[in-house]
């Protein structure tokens, strides 16, 4: 089994790093904003599934189709990209005519289980072990329901005032994230 309270605690950090529910929030307070509801347990499950899948089988796929972990970390840097320019200059680029899949696309993919959190989760698999791993996907994905079910309620605290500021500062973060990634992943 080789389960370590110690592993698991590490694995758990830094995918809670990575995933950055935290600083998602002005992101998913304003795409609650565009299309209503988000539906955190969808949006979770999703994000849940995709991690396990990717940790299991990631690297297959993307040989399969032809990409490495590169290209696929470039283009969730792209995505992640566009995603700050409309927190920071308040544009909207993102258009969904079906407000229902706003909970998977952008929230569980690629807001969650992001490329960071996909690339990161192929990179940690070498040095832990599966069982820490996975339980610290489990952890993670919880609080991520706890923040996604509690979105109302922090935009009742954080008021209008303070969610735009927090829009506009996680979205210079946001970017910063989108370009590291860019600039890891093509050697700039």
């Amino acid at each position: 089994m080789d389960f370590s309270f110690r592993e698991f605690f590490t694995v758990t950090m830094i995918l809670f790093a990575v995933i950055d529910v935290i600083g998602s929030i002005p992101v998913i307070i304003d795409l609650r904003s565009k299309v209503g509801e988000v539906q955190s347990g969808k949006a979770s499950l999703a994000s849940l599934l995709i991690m396990l899948v990717f940790f299991f089988v990631g690297d297959s796929i993307l040989e399969l189709i032809g990409l490495d972990i590169s290209s696929f970390a470039i283009a969730g840097s792209l995505v992640i990209f566009f995603i700050a320019i409309e927190m920071i200059l308040g544009v909207r680029l993102y258009k969904d005519s079906v407000p229902e899949t706003a909970s998977i696309v952008p929230i569980a993919f690629p807001l969650i289980a992001g490329a960071g959190t996909l690339t990161t989760l192929l990179s940690i698999k070498a040095e832990y072990h599966a069982i820490n791993i996975i339980a610290a996907m489990v952890v993670n994905v919880f609080f991520v329901y706890l923040v996604l079910s509690n979105v109302k309620y922090l935009e009742k605290v954080l008021g209008s005032g303070g969610i735009n500021i927090l829009r506009k500062v996680f979205g210079i973060v946001l970017l910063a994230i989108a370009i590291k990634l860019f600039r890891t992943n093509t050697g700039f």
